[in-house]
């Protein structure tokens, strides 16, 4: 009875369709018993040719390409974006167009730790963890509905501003929602923090140092569920981050419980940045009055030849920004996201390159679970977001 069993490795494909490789990821795994020995990922097989795509339309015509990144916050993307631009440009945008950015991107980042850990807790047995995210998740994307007109591509910033302003009421109807978002995300606390399945699923497993996470270029909550307190928000702050209160939780075991924590925390963290906003906000513009940037408004298109010229040249040229290059960085949800942008002085992107912030994670995904058991690789995939529209452009 204590002879070794004799046996051997054995290769099994998870993916690209499989209910554990969210999206289209293929790993191949070599396990040896239950514990995962080796594993190989294989993407790819979403690729959309996102910057190639971008350097053949013109700068605002990439906007909804933008969308499409981490298709679950595309406000984060649309403001990354804008602001390489801007940057290129020398554009500062009004303030109003800057609370207008941080309320859509910190709702967005709500609503994306939201669907990891709804889903998260879905795929470790707890369906009603499930149903409260996605409640909490669809009064968001109502209220963002009412803002964008749409519910998931918001395509919502402009190279210069914003495309619209709230609407009448909407402040009142965002706050009632968070607040019900608050009891619902309380709710997903309730049954998950101390949950004895839970916990033995996810302490300890998928564990990441801090040094090994700098190393692996980890940022966003990954980074700080390991105790790097890195959050660009605070790092370098843009917008209007540096005239709001928050702070940035951090873990110290960098493990798939502490990265739940984490994100448990930034929404929270999130709701107050949001009211914040809406406190400070000041009625004004939305957009810079430059007509090299921004349309004129249809009375002019309509009634002046000055307007109608602008109008026609942005549509049908673009909007000509300045020749150079320029990175421009912002805290997205999954971490840093990076726009780094070649102009020559023309209509369209000269060149277009991205730091999608779930690369990093992927990539170290196999470190992070040789060793473990297969059953483990569960929650680590979920607890690093993989995106697979930013991960594969």
């Amino acid at each position: 009875m204590d002879a070794p069993l004799h046996a051997k490795r054995m290769i099994v494909n998870m993916g690209p369709s499989h209910p554990a490789m969210h999206g289209v990821t293929r790993a191949v795994v070599a396990l040896e018993g239950e514990t995962i020995a080796e594993m190989k990922l294989d993407i790819g097989f979403l690729h959309r040719g996102f910057e190639k795509s971008c350097e053949n339309a013109t700068w605002t015509q990439c906007f909804p390409y933008t969308d499409r990144l981490n298709y679950i916050s595309a406000i984060m993307n649309n403001t990354g974006f804008a602001l390489g631009v801007e940057k290129l440009c020398r554009l500062d945008v009004p303030d109003r167009a800057k609370y207008l950015r941080v309320i859509g991107s910190e709702i967005h980042r709500i609503c994306d730790h939201l669907t990891l850990v709804s889903a998260m807790g879905l795929e470790l047995g707890a369906m009603t963890v499930f149903l409260y995210g996605i409640e909490a998740r669809d009064l968001l994307w109502d209220r963002l509905t009412e803002l964008c007109g749409a519910r998931l591509t918001s395509n919502y910033c402009r190279v210069g501003g914003v495309a619209r302003d709230v609407p009448e009421g909407w402040i009142e109807k965002t706050t009632a929602s968070l607040d019900r978002v608050n009891e619902l995300a309380g709710e997903i606390g309730g049954l998950l923090t101390r949950n004895r399945i839970f916990l033995d699923r996810t302490r300890g497993t998928g564990r990441v140092s801090r040094q090994d996470a700098i190393d692996l270029g980890f940022t966003g909550p990954c980074l700080r569920a390991a105790g790097e307190p890195y959050d660009i928000r605070k790092a370098a702050p843009y917008l209007v981050y540096d005239r709001l209160d928050f702070d940035i939780p951090v873990g110290e075991h960098g493990d798939n419980f502490d990265r739940y924590l984490v994100r448990m925390e930034e929404m929270r963290q999130s709701d107050r940045i949001v009211r914040q906003c809406f406190a400070q906000m000041e009625p004004g513009d939305i957009a810079v009055k430059d007509f090299h940037y921004v349309l004129p408004p249809k009375p002019q298109v309509y009634g002046t030849i000055e307007g109608l010229m602008a109008h026609f040249k942005l549509v049908m040229e673009g909007i000509q920004v300045p020749a150079g290059e320029a990175y421009s960085y912002t805290e997205a949800a999954n971490g840093e996201l990076g726009f780094y942008i070649v102009s020559d002085g023309g209509g369209r992107p000269y060149k277009l390159g991205l730091r999608a912030p779930g690369w990093p994670m992927l990539a170290a995904l196999p470190y992070m679970v040789r060793g473990s058991l297969l059953a483990d690789l569960i929650p680590t995939f979920d607890s690093i977001n993989m995106i697979g529209g930013e991960v594969e452009q």
